[in-house]
């Protein structure tokens, strides 16, 4: 390869990578893998809106498991009401 054919190479790379690099930066990918290296978090509002209402239903959920215990405990209570009165039915009457 003599001279003249490695700078023809050379700017047809230069030309069609800068291009394509450059097309990337003007992209969505290119705006968004720029955000995340410089740190900063894209804007975007129903992203940011649905973030909250996700965050707002885990939250709610994270009460469950109380509620839960809760309710199995009534349920026990009212079972061994049941049973009593059950018994106390089954009973002769004293005399």
């Amino acid at each position: 390869m003599d001279a003249d054919e490695i700078v023809e190479f050379v700017a047809v790379v230069l030309l069609y990578g800068g291009g394509g690099v450059f097309l990337l930066l003007i992209s969505p990918l290119g705006k968004a893998l720029a955000a995340r290296i410089s740190g900063k978090k894209p804007v975007d509002d129903d992203a940011a809106e649905e973030l909250k209402a996700l965050r707002g239903e885990v939250e709610e959920m994270r009460h469950l498991p109380e509620q839960l215990s809760e309710l199995g405990e009534r349920v026990d209570f009212l079972e061994r009401l049941v049973a009593k009165q059950r018994e106390a039915e089954r009973l002769p009457p004293a005399r």
